[in-house]
């Protein structure tokens, strides 16, 4: 699974509207999280079209949450700007016409991707803490360790 741009930077500005005291204009948060000013522009046109954060015009306008951030999760902001969360060939696993085993597997890596991401709110990551379950798959001890070992010129070619 990978994670956009435009996802990572959703969460970074959302998380600090969560820190918020109040209304952010866009180049504060372009500022504060070092996100391109244009890029961030697409960014939070699509928040706002989903009813993650609102915009306020004029003099002491910009950007603030559109609910409570216990009310909004990672899972709500990435697929705000990026659809739905886990995508098969371009179709969500539940639209497949497939059946079996490899079905099942997809559905299952929605499922813990959902556990995660939905289990997770702006006023979470905003307090700096993870839920329970979550805080629990970054202490296993295999979380931090990749698989696959660095491209390498010198390791043995089935490495590479």
């Amino acid at each position: 699974m990978r994670i956009s741009a435009r996802a990572e930077y959703a969460v970074r500005a959302s998380v600090l509207l969560a820190g918020a005291a109040g209304v952010l204009t866009s180049a504060e948060i372009a500022n504060a999280e070092e996100i391109p000013g244009k890029f961030l522009e697409g960014i939070l046109t699509g928040l706002t079209r989903a009813g993650v954060v609102t915009s306020r015009r004029g003099a002491g306008g910009g950007y603030e949450l559109a609910r409570p951030a216990e009310r909004i999760t990672v899972a709500d902001v990435i697929r705000a700007v990026d659809g739905p969360l886990v995508f098969v060939r371009d179709q969500r696993p539940s639209e497949m016409r497939e059946e079996g085993v490899l079905l099942e597997l997809w559905v299952a890596l929605r499922a813990s991707v959902r556990e995660v991401l939905e289990g997770t709110t702006l006023a979470d990551l905003a307090a700096s803490r993870l839920p329970d379950n979550v805080a629990a798959l970054v202490r296993s001890p295999t979380a931090w360790i990749s698989p696959h070992p660095e491209r390498r010129t010198d390791a043995p070619e089935f490495f590479i």
